[in-house]
Formats: structure tokens, C-alpha cells, sequence
């Protein structure tokens, strides 16, 4: 048999290997133009999406038709944003929901998972993903790094990652979904970054990137993609004031900025869709690095 009769073959049909016991079907409609990219009938979780990054993320599912639940320890998100989330969902017919969760407690966790599930349950779509996007940044040198501190960058950004994928995918295997899981990680995850003097968050952030590769070993057999997105330097709250009290910083790092600019949160909708859409059903325990050529250049 030729290996062109053999493609052929591959592609055509819909039914794939058993995993975990039960035969995997794709539907070939989700896998053509802009279905693809689908999210229509699920409902996504974000953590970390009060506002910035976050909650750009979880517009992006609206804006792919899919339903959002946003997670994140302040107790209302940003006005501005929410009210702009709102209303795309009234344009789209879909819905977002906010809780307010500490995702380094696992009692709260498991909590808002049930809540996310019932939500699903009710609206009729299937609860089906997350973007585990919370975590936090401190800039200290290594040499005074409190051990307090170190510790609290890597209980939200490792642990808090892990307990809210822990809990989700446990949800998906309850239900045999076969979802798909993005953690946000970092290129900090990769290299080191000339001027900022951040080895905590840098060492949690190549951590989620190896969470990443040891839970899709774990997951695959029920189906469940596991991925991270690593972004480079993005314009933020949080970076502006950065670079607003040490100004030289913008000279180091646009120099790594292949494309002439630094990133900006709308840079990371679309690979994130492409992660989580059913257009991307085989590919996991992988890391979709967007940096603008950072890292290139390094």
C-alpha cells in the first residue's frame, strides 16, 4: 500500500485508536475552516482573569462562541473589562461567570470546579478546558531573596497551576471529556532575562513548563491535551510600572524584540484558541512559545 493510499485512508475516517478503553471519534466538520477554531457548546475556565492577560483570554473564548468561567483571588474583576466582556456575551448568546477563589487552596478549588461543572450542566454545553493563567512576579535579587517570598511565587505559580489543572481534568475524567488544558508558562521558562532579577518566577515558570510534559504523559489515555503557551515581554499593567521606575529596561528588551515591539495581551488570543480549539487534537505535552523572536536572539 502506498503511503499516499495510506493518508488517504488516515484522514477519512473519524474513528481513531481506543483510549482508556473507548474508542475516540472526531468530528471532521470541527476540523474544517473556521470550526476549526470553534469553541461553540463549552465552557472554558480561566484562572487569573480579573483583568490583564487574563480576562483577554477569556474574551478570546467568547469571541470563539464558547461559554467562560473567570477564577481569580480579587473579589470583583477589573470594571472596565468585565463590562466589555458582558457584552459580547449578549452579542454571542454565551455566558461568563465570575468566582472569587485562591487557587493555592484546594477546598476553594475543588468548589469552583463543581460550580464551573453544574454551570455547564445547565447551559448545556460541556465543561471542557481551562487556561490556567494566574500567577504572580517579584523582582528581588537572588542574593536577598527572602525564602518566604521565593515560596509564595512558587505556591501560586506552580502549585496553584497544578491544583487548578488537578481538579478540572478530574472533572473531564468524571464526565469523559476530552478536553484541553493550557497553562500559561513564560520564555523565563527557557532563558534567563538580562535585567530583571527574578530567579523565583523564572523557576516557576520552567516548572509549569515540565508539569506540562508529565501530566500529558499521565492524561493522554483519556484523551485530555495538555500544553503551555509561553509568552515573551507583553505591555501591562505590571510591566508599565516596571518599566516607568527603571526606564533602561525597554532598551534591553526591545533589543530581543525581533519584530520591533514588545507583545501586547491580543497577541496571545489566537494561540490560544489553536491550543485549546478542536482543530488541534494532537498535539500535547508541547510548548507554543510567542515571544516576538526573543528568544531567538538571546
Amino acid at each position: 500500500m502506498s503511503p499516499a493510499l495510506i493518508d488517504a485512508q488516515s484522514s477519512s475516517s473519524s474513528e481513531h485508536l481506543p483510549i482508556n478503553g473507548q474508542t475516540q471519534h472526531t468530528n471532521s466538520g470541527e476540523r474544517e475552516g473556521p470550526a476549526m477554531f470553534s469553541l461553540t457548546g463549552k465552557t472554558v475556565l480561566v484562572t487569573g482573569g480579573a483583568r490583564g492577560l487574563g480576562v483577554t483570554l477569556a474574551t478570546a473564548v467568547i469571541q470563539a462562541g464558547g461559554h467562560v468561567a473567570c477564577v481569580d483571588i480579587l473579589p470583583q474583576p477589573s470594571d472596565e473589562e468585565w463590562t466589555v466582556l458582558q457584552k459580547l456575551t449578549k452579542k454571542s448568546s454565551t455566558n461568563a461567570s465570575y468566582y472569587q477563589c485562591d487557587i493555592t487552596s484546594e477546598t476553594e478549588l475543588q468548589g469552583v470546579m463543581e460550580k464551573v461543572q453544574e454551570e455547564a450542566t445547565n447551559n448545556g454545553s460541556t465543561f471542557y478546558g481551562v487556561v490556567a493563567c494566574a500567577g504572580i512576579q517579584q523582582k528581588i535579587p537572588a542574593i536577598d531573596y527572602p525564602a518566604a517570598d521565593f515560596e509564595r511565587i512558587l505556591r501560586v505559580n506552580t502549585l496553584g497551576t497544578f491544583l487548578t489543572v488537578k481538579h478540572a481534568a478530574k472533572q473531564m475524567i468524571k464526565n469523559g471529556v476530552q478536553g484541553s488544558i493550557v497553562m500559561i508558562a513564560s520564555m523565563s521558562g527557557d532563558i534567563a532575562n538580562r535585567g530583571l532579577t527574578c530567579t523565583a518566577y523564572n523557576s516557576s515558570k520552567a516548572a509549569v513548563q515540565q508539569m506540562c510534559r508529565s501530566l500529558s504523559v499521565e492524561w493522554g489515555r483519556y484523551g485530555i491535551r495538555v500544553n503551555t503557551l509561553s509568552p515573551g515581554y507583553i505591555r501591562t499593567a505590571m510591566t508599565d510600572a516596571l518599566l516607568e521606575d527603571e526606564p533602561h529596561l525597554k532598551d534591553l528588551w526591545m533589543g530581543g524584540a525581533l519584530l520591533g515591539r514588545l507583545g501586547v495581551p491580543e497577541d496571545f488570543k489566537a494561540p490560544t484558541l489553536f491550543l485549546l480549539s478542536p482543530g488541534n487534537t494532537f498535539m500535547t505535552g508541547a510548548d507554543l512559545r510567542v515571544d516576538g523572536g526573543h528568544c531567538a536572539s538571546a
